[in-house]
């Protein structure tokens, strides 16, 4: 989806808020997965308006880069910004502006079915992970019902 080709960065918010207890939440989700690893640098790929991006940066004392294909979302997340260790770059999965091994740990929320090749986001996302690093994607179930004879 083109969401620059339309209004929705103006009201993504409202829709997807999760309120602070369900973002803490998923900050003690992510932090499950991490604990005992020092982080300097996430990534927030697909960040949209930037929902995770600052609550990423307090939970983890880190930086936070903020990646997104979408020029509007990206300007929402920057007009809300209150944190100066998060930083908004226009990206895109498959070809992620950041050097080789830079990142502790990627945060993919609600973002892979967005990918136009998700093998080449893969890749990208191993060029960028630093050895020890962690990829944490939360995504929503899909099911599947098989055709009516």
């Amino acid at each position: 989806m083109d969401y620059d080709a339309t209004d929705i960065a103006a009201t993504y918010d409202r829709g997807r808020n999760l309120g602070p207890e369900v973002l803490d939440l998923w900050m003690s989700a992510v932090s499950s997965y991490v604990e005992g690893h020092a982080l300097k640098t996430i990534l927030d790929l697909g960040c949209g308006t930037g929902l995770f991006s600052e609550a990423l940066a307090v939970r983890f004392d880190a930086e936070v880069i903020g990646v997104d294909p979408s020029t509007k979302m990206l300007e929402q997340a920057q007009r809300k910004q209150l944190d100066r260790r998060v930083l908004y770059q226009l990206g895109r999965g498959e070809a992620i502006p950041l050097p080789d091994n830079s990142v502790d740990l990627i945060f993919m929320s609600m973002v892979f079915h967005h990918f136009d090749n998700p093998t080449l986001a893969a890749c990208e996302c191993r060029r960028i992970l630093r050895e020890e690093g962690t990829i944490f994607m939360r995504e929503s179930a899909i099911a599947s019902t098989p055709p009516f004879s």
